[in-house]
């Protein structure tokens, strides 16, 4: 296993649909195991497969925040919501690809997803709380989509100026 560079918005990978798992092999079964322990050493609760600049439909999740919590790492191939609430809830949203910055995001409260393990079989389960919220944030990012984007064009064009700026920092060795 190793430890992969996440990428910072703006970066047009992070923009990109990605393109379904046609098989799992050694390769996306490396690539889940990267994304565990990049995602852990973050630290975060999800991440998803464009986000360390693969655009392919993967994503890893372990919503166990809580000291003393056992882990539960999950790895969804090609995930998608197959059914949702029509209560909402509002999150402060959080992403490791723009680092430091948090906005409230409305969601459905409950969704069920169907995915494919790494074994190759098919799996569905029903998330609510913290697990609806993530699964949806890293579903998004297989579509293209960042949290920022549910956000009014005045929070989101600020958030990413503090993004770019931050990029110039790190480019210059000072992040």
């Amino acid at each position: 296993m190793a430890l992969r560079n996440i990428l910072i918005h703006p970066d047009p990978r992070l923009k990109k649909q990605c393109t379904p798992v046609t098989e799992v092999n050694k390769e996306i079964e490396r690539l889940a195991n990267d994304m565990l322990e990049t995602m852990y050493d973050a630290p975060g609760i999800g991440l998803a497969a464009p986000q360390v600049g693969v655009t392919q439909r993967l994503l890893v999740m372990d919503c166990m925040k809580e000291e003393g919590d056992t882990p539960r790492p999950m790895v969804l191939i090609n995930p998608e919501v197959i059914w949702e609430s029509e209560d909402r809830s509002i999150y402060d949203e959080g992403c490791l690809s723009i680092p430091d910055q948090y906005a409230e995001v409305e969601r459905p409260a409950e969704v069920k997803v169907r995915w494919m393990g790494l074994d190759g079989k098919p799996v569905e389960e029903q998330f609510d709380a913290l697990w609806a919220t993530c699964v949806q944030h890293e579903i998004d990012h297989l579509n293209g989509t960042l949290f920022i984007d549910h956000l009014k064009p005045l929070k989101r064009q600020m958030i990413t100026r503090k993004m770019v700026k931050l990029k110039k920092e790190i480019a210059r060795g000072r992040g």
